[in-house]
């Protein structure tokens, strides 16, 4: 790990007009300091921030600073969010990491995190050796010919399906961003990967919408049990009235640049009974657009067959 400086900036002001890299649980963070993958030469660690507290008033707001670990028990808080939540990380880390930090983490590509290999989201112009490498965990949607890289945070495939906004503060102040929006995928800069711009803070997550997000949950498939990063996984929303199915909100992670929203698949079931083989023929629309590489072909049936598995979770339906 470099020398850098730190500091703890006592007010937000203080702290946005730092240009500092912002530290809160550290989880990710300090791991790509120690790798030499980012060197920051100011830290500021913000954990003394005025960003904590979980409300159910006025849609559900979750405080950026909140624990991982405090947010999953909150009785409020959607099974969707509860359960990616639960299935991101040992209680360990859980209990250190926060909200926004989990929103803002760094893929786990290989590549990326060793600095002898080349990795345009690490060094832009360098080149992407995951196209001809080891690409079995890699994207399947949203890719370019710059990166292949999958979006890491299990927590943002929820919060995506669930139409969730970040608040976030900066030197120019305060705004709103969808979270469909907030993150980029890869194009010809992987190396810029979300709407913040330098000093901005994320500082809050809304949910708009808890009606829809009471019917929620989130499938996660990996290689093993314990604690392990998506091959894919879903989030999905339903809301059924009379056996039809009246909306819909669907997304997906291990397979995305991003955390992958299905509005395609969102629109085929509208209006659709509740029932196996609708699900069936929706998830067919999920993998439009998929380009699969050398390793990881298997991601596209995989994809339809967990989103098929979340749908009859909600529903009480049985997979064959």
């Amino acid at each position: 790990m470099r020398p850098f400086e730190l500091t703890v900036p006592a007010t937000v002001d203080e702290a946005v007009a730092g240009g500092h890299t912002f530290l809160a649980g550290g989880t990710t963070l300090v791991d790509l300091m120690k790798l030499d993958v980012v060197a920051p030469q100011r830290v500021a660690d913000i954990t003394a921030l005025p960003f904590h507290g979980i409300s159910t008033e006025d849609g559900l707001r979750i405080g950026a600073l909140e624990r991982m670990s405090d947010v999953a028990a909150h009785p409020g808080v959607p099974a969707a969010v509860t359960r990616a939540l639960l299935l991101s990380a040992s209680q360990q880390l859980r209990n250190m990491a926060t909200i926004g930090g989990n929103l803002m983490q760094r893929t786990r590509c290989g590549y990326f995190r060793d600095i002898t290999m080349p990795c345009n989201k690490r060094r832009p112009g360098s080149g992407c050796a995951a196209l001809e490498g080891n690409n079995r965990m890699h994207a399947v949607l949203g890719t370019s010919r710059h990166c292949v890289a999958t979006h890491a945070s299990d927590l943002a495939v929820a919060l995506v399906a669930l139409d969730a906004e970040l608040r976030i503060t900066g030197p120019d102040g305060g705004r709103t961003v969808p979270l469909t929006d907030f993150y980029r995928t890869p194009g010809e800069r992987p190396d810029i990967e979300n709407d913040l711009g330098s000093g901005d803070l994320v500082t809050e997550i809304v949910i708009p919408y808890p009606e829809l997000a009471a019917n929620s949950t989130y499938v996660k498939i990996r290689d093993r049990q314990s604690y392990e990063f998506a091959l894919c996984s879903v989030a999905a929303a339903l809301d059924v009235r009379d056996g039809v199915v009246a909306e819909a909100r669907i997304a997906a992670g291990g397979v995305g640049t991003i955390p992958w929203r299905l509005p395609g698949v969102e629109a085929a079931l509208r209006g659709e009974p509740a029932t196996e083989a609708a699900f069936t023929a929706a998830a067919e629309i999920a993998t439009h657009g998929t380009t699969p590489l050398a390793h990881n072909g298997f991601k596209v049936p995989l994809l339809k067959r967990t989103l098929v598995r979340a749908l009859l979770e909600l529903t009480g339906g049985d997979e064959r």
